[in-house]
C-alpha cells in the first residue's frame, strides 16, 4: 500500500443534510493509494451518501473531497476514466450477453470492444461470457456490476454493498475477486454490512454511526483496544452459574440454548482455573471479533 503519494481520496469536513435529517456530519477521511477501506454502519448511518459524494453524484453542503487530486463535483470528466462505480442498484443491457454489456460499456468509454475479455477474466467470468444478462445468477449478477467498473481500468473503486443478497459461496467468490484487485494495487472503497467480510478483506475500517465515523483504524487494531473481551462455551450442567461467577476473571454469565457462556478479559486464567476444578472436554473458546467491536460501539452511540 503507498502512503508517500498524494492519497486516492481525501475528504475534509465534509457535511450533507436532506431537511432535518444530517446524513453525513463533519466528517474527515483520508485514503491513501492502493488501500483497501470499508464503511461499516447501520441502515441510515450515511454511508451510501458518503461513497456517492465520493463518486461526484451528489454534492456535499460543505466540506471538500478529492479523488485522485480531482474535484468530484461538479460532474468532473476527466475524474470519469479514474473512478470505477458500483452502485447498490447496477444497470444492465439485459438483451445482451455478458460479453456484449462490457463491450458496449467500453464503448462509451471510447475503447476498444476487446477491453470486454480483460474485464470479465478479472472477476471470473470467462465462463458466462455469452450468456444473457437476464440469464446469469445473482452472484454472477454482482461480479458483472463490478466487471462493468473495471472495463476501463480505473485507478480507484467504489463499491457499494457489492455483496449484499448473495449467497456463502458467492460471497466468498467475490471476496476472491476483490482480493485479485487489491492486489493489483488498486484503491478500493466500500460499504458492507458483513462484518466478517470487512474483518477478512479491508486494511482499515470506518465505522458510522448518525453521520459521523466513531471509530476508524485496522480491523485487529479495533478489537485488541475494545473492551469486548472473549467468551468460554461450557456446555449446560458442567458449571452452575453462580459457580462460574465466583471463577477469578470472569465478568459475567449468560445463558443460551444449552449453553453457558462466560465473558472475560482473562482467557488464560479462567481456563487455568476451570482446570483445576471442571472437565474442560467441549469446552470452546471464542475470541473478540470486528462485530463484537461494531455492536458495542454502535450500542454506545445509540
Amino acid at each position: 500500500m503507498e502512503t508517500d503519494a498524494e492519497p486516492a481520496v481525501a475528504v475534509t469536513g465534509l457535511t450533507k443534510s436532506y431537511g432535518e435529517v444530517r446524513a453525513v456530519d463533519d466528517v474527515t477521511l483520508t485514503v491513501p493509494r492502493g488501500e483497501f477501506i470499508g464503511l461499516l454502519g447501520p441502515n441510515g448511518a450515511g454511508k451510501t451518501t458518503l461513497i456517492e459524494i465520493i463518486e461526484g453524484l451528489r454534492v456535499p453542503d460543505s466540506g471538500t473531497v478529492t479523488v485522485l487530486g480531482h474535484r468530484p463535483a461538479p460532474r468532473n470528466l476527466a475524474l470519469l476514466t479514474l473512478i470505477g462505480v458500483q452502485t447498490q442498484q447496477s444497470a444492465f443491457f439485459p438483451r445482451l450477453t455478458a460479453r456484449e454489456h462490457l463491450e458496449t460499456v467500453a464503448a462509451l468509454y471510447g475503447l476498444d470492444r476487446q477491453v470486454a475479455q480483460q474485464a470479465l477474466d478479472q472477476v471470473g467470468l470467462t465462463d458466462s461470457a455469452n450468456v444473457r444478462v437476464t440469464d446469469v445468477s445473482g452472484g454472477q449478477r454482482q461480479r458483472l456490476a463490478i466487471a462493468s467498473a473495471l472495463v476501463h481500468q480505473p485507478e480507484v473503486i467504489l463499491l457499494d454493498e457489492p455483496t449484499g443478497a448473495l449467497d456463502p459461496q458467492a460471497r466468498r467468490d467475490l471476496w476472491a475477486v476483490l482480493r485479485r484487485l487489491k492486489g493489483a494495487g488498486k484503491t478500493i472503497l466500500y460499504t458492507t454490512h458483513h462484518l466478517d467480510e470487512a474483518e477478512a478483506l479491508c486494511d482499515r475500517v470506518a465505522i458510522l454511526h448518525r453521520g459521523r465515523i466513531v471509530a476508524l483504524d485496522m480491523p485487529r487494531q479495533l478489537i485488541s483496544r475494545a473492551a469486548v473481551g472473549s467468551q468460554l462455551l461450557l456446555p449446560v450442567g458442567r458449571l452452575a452459574p453462580e459457580q462460574a461467577l465466583d471463577v477469578d476473571g470472569v465478568d459475567s454469565v449468560t445463558m443460551e440454548s444449552d449453553t453457558l457462556i462466560l465473558h472475560t478479559q482473562q482467557l488464560p486464567q479462567v481456563l487455568a482455573a476451570l482446570g483445576t476444578t471442571t472437565d474442560l472436554t467441549g469446552v470452546q473458546t471464542k475470541s473478540a471479533t470486528l462485530e463484537d467491536v461494531y455492536l458495542e460501539l454502535i450500542g454506545a452511540q445509540s
